[in-house]
């Protein structure tokens, strides 16, 4: 029977075309735009490091001018300074800890036709990889004097070995950046964490940097930050090493903790960091610092904004528009179909059957709007990624969770839809059609 309802219902849209597009319009178009920002938020509110969240802490520090608060959440600076950075790393209390800024080098390849180029690099310590399960193809991560002292080694990614060594093992090999010969030590697989849970400082949804250098190097190389940088007092001394010196805030710090009592042995580590800095005249304002785990720093830094929830509201505001007009027409559709109804009831067809057959109809209507609306979502993600210009090319995609979603979306809207048109028809009186057949 039900395969019979599905011819009649597959009949029925064929032999009205113009008023099924328009049914089919309406909620294609109402799925869609739906889908397109619902899909956004989706990607959006990910967590990464879901996996680890209870484990991982971003750091802050409560640094700031004694004058005026921090302007972020919670008032503590979003990042540390160098020297206060450099005092962390000494804590052996965190099971791994990494420091880690922005940056981009000029990359060149010796006797090769390719030109120069400059790439997004990360500088970090060696637990980065580790601690945020970055997953190698070939070779791995520095030694650990590479982070206190010049050590010339570089960790490429995926893209960039494909690149510059055509995808082949280049553990080993030499390349150029900003002049300065480096040692290949590591390639790691894809790896595109969306949103980047570890720096949400400089875009949280722009690519994985495509280079990787030991935290060491600063010095040598005088090396700032390629991002966000805020500082309200300068350091006593001059040039690259006052500004590593000063109150400049331009280094984002996390720790892995495995247990409770680590933890408080942390904290303890901190006030007590914090106490002796205040009597060298440092961290004038009261004492204070914050443990974040992955999924606090997410709702901190907004990433997920009240904008983009409200935007989400409105969509399905829009779809139930469309449901409505899809009301109208299917009801005007159904109502010219009453004789049909009439003459079935006369028969013997009863009125549950009548309900379902055109409740079926309905939601023929929207599996096929739900894949219309499926294609204009994508249309519509391509075009948000167009104009981003690669700055949520991580998040706005549309996977397979989502397209089922969009059809099932689809179906409740049409279901909702034909309920009263199809409860109306099936209360189809046989006797006034049977006088006039």
């Amino acid at each position: 029977m039900f395969g019979y309802y599905i011819s009649l219902a597959l009949r029925s849209l064929r032999g009205t075309p113009i008023l099924s597009g328009l049914m089919i319009s309406a909620i294609a178009v109402g799925v869609g735009a739906s889908m397109t920002v619902l899909t956004l938020n989706y990607m959006m509110s990910q967590n990464a490091l879901k996996h680890k969240d209870d484990v991982l802490f971003a750091v802050q520090l409560d640094g700031w001018n004694p004058k005026e608060t921090a302007d972020t959440t919670n008032e503590i600076p979003w990042q540390l300074t160098y020297r206060d950075t450099q005092a962390l790393l000494r804590s052996d209390i965190p099971t791994r800890q990494v420091a880690m800024h922005r940056f981009g080098f000029t990359v060149q390849l010796e006797d090769s036709s390719m030109r120069p180029f400059t790439a997004s690099t990360r500088i970090t310590t060696r637990d980065f990889f580790s601690l945020f399960d970055v997953p190698f193809i070939y070779g791995g991560t520095w030694e650990n004097e590479a982070d206190s002292s010049h050590v010339s080694v570089v960790v490429l990614s995926k893209s960039m070995n494909d690149k510059l060594f055509s995808g082949e093992d280049s553990v080993g090999k030499n390349i150029t950046l900003n002049g300065e010969p480096f040692t290949v030590v590591g390639v790691i697989d894809h790896w595109e964490p969306a949103p980047k849970v570890y720096d949400l400082n400089n875009s949280a949804f722009a690519s994985a940097e495509k280079l990787f250098v030991p935290f060491g190097l600063h010095r040598n190389l005088e090396i700032y930050s390629w991002g966000n940088t805020n500082g309200w007092k300068n350091g006593e001394g001059h040039g690259y090493e006052g500004f590593l010196q000063s109150e400049d805030i331009w280094i984002q710090y996390w720790v892995e903790i495995n247990s409770s009592d680590q933890k408080s042995q942390y904290e303890n580590f901190l006030t007590a960091y914090i106490n002796g800095e205040k009597t060298q005249g440092r961290f004038e304002r009261p004492l204070k610092f914050a443990l974040s785990k992955p999924s606090e720093w997410l709702v901190l830094n907004e990433v997920l904004r009240d904008d983009n929830r409200v935007l989400g509201w409105i969509s399905l505001a829009f779809l139930l528009v469309c449901v409505i007009n899809a009301v109208a027409l299917l009801l005007a559709k159904f109502l010219r179909k009453a004789p049909e109804a009439g003459v079935r009831r006369a028969l013997g067809a009863s009125r549950g059957a009548i309900f379902t057959q055109h409740l079926i109809e309905s939601s023929a209507i929207g599996v096929i709007g739900g894949i219309a609306g499926i294609f204009i979502a994508f249309m519509g993600i391509s075009g948000i990624r167009y104009l981003a210009m690669g700055q949520m090319d991580t998040v706005a995609t549309m996977d397979w969770v989502m397209m089922i979603a969009a059809i099932g979306l689809a179906l409740i809207a049409s279901l909702l839809a034909g309920i009263y048109p199809a409860w109306r028809i099936s209360r189809t009186n046989p006797s006034i059609y049977l006088k006039t057949q």
